[in-house]
């Protein structure tokens, strides 16, 4: 039976929040244990510089993600584990594909057609002004992430549907043109993928500032627990778990008899200080053994620089000879 291919990245502009571990890091893990699956996992530094122009923040955001990943368990038996600029084919790849990619097909980005339509709102007279190659371009090297392994499966959420299609397209372009070599990835959309909202009520995301670091030390997280928004109820008022940040932060955790009980427990008027400190209780018991690691790893990073250069060696095992083959495909090979 041949495996199927699966590729997860993960941009290193920050530090691992719990949303992203319910969203998406814990059912990678998962994954990584799977025998019928070849899963890559990749820190995508690369995609970085495009939102970040902090080199320290970068590099310290490779370090707490790839601590993150390995505390927490993943099976770099199994998997692939690597850094995207440990892949020099990624790019060279990306070059050839930017080569065969109407700009049409860019000018659709999402990324990109927000800004400009931000630009446009604000009166600006440059609708491309803050707009580099990078940004417009970026699904580019998307797909050349994708395609150098070609990968089966890409998971990721409903917003990031374009860049698969994307990819399939290119992908095509390149096919028609100097034959079949690569295979069209198709996206797992995460319909179940549990999505956290942050401290202010809104979907939690490093962009809105509203995180809660999943690895925090227990007094920080006590104290951004707390800070999480409420309603005005007061103890012993029924309240509904619907729509609740803290109620469906718990439920992400917890098991159904658990959730059962705290439901009941709302219903009785919980106070919001208690329900703030189970809650608390609950997810720190949850992640002390993985916190454990994960603060024995950030003291350990050449034995996580170890795994990665062990990771880009599988990798190159198959991106170097691909990228000769499609050398060759496009006329760049030794005369004579």
């Amino acid at each position: 039976m041949t495996k199927s291919t699966i590729l997860t990245g993960i941009t290193t502009t920050g530090t691992p929040h719990l949303g992203n571990y319910v969203g998406a890091i814990r059912p990678a893990i998962e994954a990584s244990k799977d025998a019928n699956a070849n899963p890559f996992y990749f820190l995508a530094d690369y995609h970085a510089l495009i939102k970040c122009s902090e080199p320290e923040k970068v590099r310290q955001s490779s370090l707490e993600i790839a601590a993150t990943w390995l505390a927490l368990g993943l099976d770099t038996k199994n998997a692939t584990f690597y850094r995207q600029s440990d892949i020099p084919e990624i790019m060279e790849l990306t070059w050839m594909l930017t080569c065969v990619t109407a700009k049409g097909l860019m000018n659709r980005s999402h990324a990109y057609k927000a800004v400009v339509a931000e630009n446009e709102a604000s009166a600006n007279n440059d609708p491309d002004k803050g707009i580099t190659m990078g940004l417009f371009s970026y699904p580019i090297l998307m797909a050349a992430d994708m395609l150098i392994f070609n990968a089966h499966k890409v998971p990721v959420g409903k917003d990031q549907l374009q860049h698969i299609e994307m990819a399939r397209d290119i992908a095509s372009r390149f096919n028609h043109i100097y034959g079949e070599h690569f295979a069209l990835p198709e996206a797992i959309v995460g319909e179940n993928a549990a999505t956290l909202l942050g401290l202010d009520g809104r979907k939690m995301s490093k962009s809105y500032n509203n995180t809660i670091p999943l690895f925090a030390p227990e007094k920080k997280l006590k104290k951004l627990i707390n800070k999480i928004k409420t309603n005005s109820l007061e103890p012993g008022e029924p309240k509904d778990p619907t729509g609740c940040t803290l109620f469906s932060t718990y439920q992400a955790f917890a098991t159904a008899a658990e959730v059962a009980d705290i439901r009941q427990r709302y219903a009785e008027g919980i106070a919001w200080g208690e329900m703030k400190k189970v809650l608390f209780e609950h997810i720190n018991e949850h992640i002390i053994p993985a916190r454990e690691r994960y603060e024995a790893l950030i003291k350990e990073p050449d034995h996580i620089e170890q795994q990665l250069q062990e990771g880009a060696e599988k990798a190159r095992a198959i991106t170097a000879p691909f990228l000769l083959e499609l050398r060759k495909a496009v006329g760049i090979a030794k005369i004579g």
